[in-house]
């Protein structure tokens, strides 16, 4: 499967404030009423509007504001946080792992986009035209195949080749890794084909499981040599091989 990092929606960032509050006190100089009624004096109202001389120091002043909080770092968007780590850089003289398909040369795209399409018929036979548009057969055996379509046929578990053509997509959904220079050059699916199986990383045993079945996988890891298959395509797109 294609290893296309998916970007998810970006949270905006939340910076917390501080909402200040000023109290202010008004002082009131309200002298007492005397309301005569009957002849009789009502009472001073209340103590708190019986005339007071207050110095200046005695009237309220205003509550400082309170200090804002220091604001917290604004947090991350979630496309920043779920971004992966970098990739480390390959150890000095070992090829690059690649997943972009983008950085394939485009002889090379149209190619693979050819194979894909007929596997993904899921007819062994939509292959043929594939394989007469390449400049020459690719390889699918260590010997020679005067009929491709029949070879796998007679390869596959159902006679019809199905298990073939997913494997081969399987393969071709992989990372991969460019070696040689020049003419030499050469696209090569799945990049594990080239390593040590040993020292495989967490990360790379899980794609190493995406295309090998387990007990073959087991097999191999021991002895830490890649025997399943495995294909090359020139940077001119030319299919070189797919074989075991």
């Amino acid at each position: 499967m294609s290893r296309t990092i998916s970007m998810m929606a970006a949270f905006a960032a939340f910076v917390a404030g501080t909402l200040l509050i000023v109290c202010a006190y008004r002082g009131e100089d309200t002298s007492p009423t005397v309301v005569q009624a009957n002849s009789q004096e009502i009472a001073p109202r209340a103590e708190v509007n019986e005339p007071r001389a207050m110095a200046e120091s005695d009237a309220p002043k205003p509550q400082n504001a309170p200090a804002p909080k220091p604001q917290s770092e604004p947090r991350k968007s979630e496309s920043e946080a779920a971004k992966p780590p970098a990739t480390e850089a390959p150890a000095a003289g070992s090829p690059e792992v690649i997943y972009d398909l983008n950085r394939l040369p485009d002889p090379i795209r149209e190619t693979l986009q050819s194979i894909v399409v007929a596997a993904q018929s899921g007819k062994i036979d939509d292959m043929l035209p594939v394989l007469e548009e390449n400049e020459l057969p690719p390889m699918i055996s260590a010997t020679a195949v005067s009929d491709p379509i029949a070879f796998w046929k007679k390869a596959s578990a159902d006679g019809q080749g199905h298990d073939i053509l997913a494997a081969m997509l399987n393969v071709f959904s992989s990372g991969f890794m460019r070696k040689g220079e020049g003419k030499e050059v050469m696209y090569i699916w799945p990049y594990f084909a080239e390593m040590d199986l040993t020292k495989l990383t967490p990360a790379q045993e899980v794609d190493f499981y995406r295309v090998v079945p387990p007990p073959q996988g087991i097999e191999m890891k021991k002895s830490g040599k890649y025997t399943y298959y495995r294909a090359g395509i020139g940077a001119d797109g030319v299919w070189h091989y797919f074989l075991q």
